[in-house]
């Protein structure tokens, strides 16, 4: 009979997505994560497998958090238009230094090689893509936007200029830089 686990999956979880976006995918050895979990290396596999798919575990995890992140701020209350321009602003000022994005660093790591990070990238992307798109499409509703401009391609310059911030920001340019792509890229939306 097995014996009933005596850890905090979740928690486990947690440990272990921090790890990895702290130090990579590649970087991260085994005997990081079993400090980083407080798991032992037999724990650890007989619960999550190997080193990829807790990985996988932990990146959907963050992936899933991300999603509701973005759709909490973009969904709440005020006007879309308004909505819209916090969030870039909040997303320069956090885009400043720091580790960066595990959906960023993942994509870039893995993702050319790694079918399933791939995947998992590209329909969180895709996700984001629509909470934008439908976030300005509100705002052309509620008149604070161009109602002649195309949603879908104003939300993939914003979700461009986001992922730049994160990029840009991870390089340690500086918050005046970073405010200034935010600045710009509200400038960009076609106002009626």
């Amino acid at each position: 009979m097995a014996r009933p686990r005596k850890f905090d999956e979740a928690e486990v979880l947690r440990a272990a997505r921090e790890q990895f976006w702290t130090g990579g995918y590649a970087a991260t050895s085994l005997d990081d994560l079993t400090a980083a979990t407080g798991l032992g290396r037999g724990s650890l596999y007989g619960a999550f497998g190997d080193k990829h798919s807790l990985f996988l575990r932990a990146f959907d995890g963050y992936c899933t958090d991300a999603v509701a992140g973005v759709e909490a701020d973009l969904t709440g209350p005020g006007r879309a238009y308004d909505r819209l321009v916090a969030y870039l602003r909040t997303a320069a000022a956090s885009a400043d230094g720091g580790r960066g994005c595990l959906l960023a660093k993942s994509t870039a790591e893995l993702a050319g090689d790694d079918a399933a990070v791939a995947e998992r990238a590209r329909a969180t992307f895709l996700r984001l893509h629509e909470l934008l798109t439908d976030t300005v499409a509100t705002a052309q509703r509620e008149g604070d936007l161009d109602p002649a401009a195309d949603p879908a391609k104003l939300a993939a310059v914003v979700l461009a200029a986001l992922r730049g911030m994160e990029s840009v920001g991870k390089a340690g340019v500086g918050p005046d830089l970073l405010r200034a792509i935010a600045d710009q890229t509200i400038a960009l939306l076609p106002r009626p």
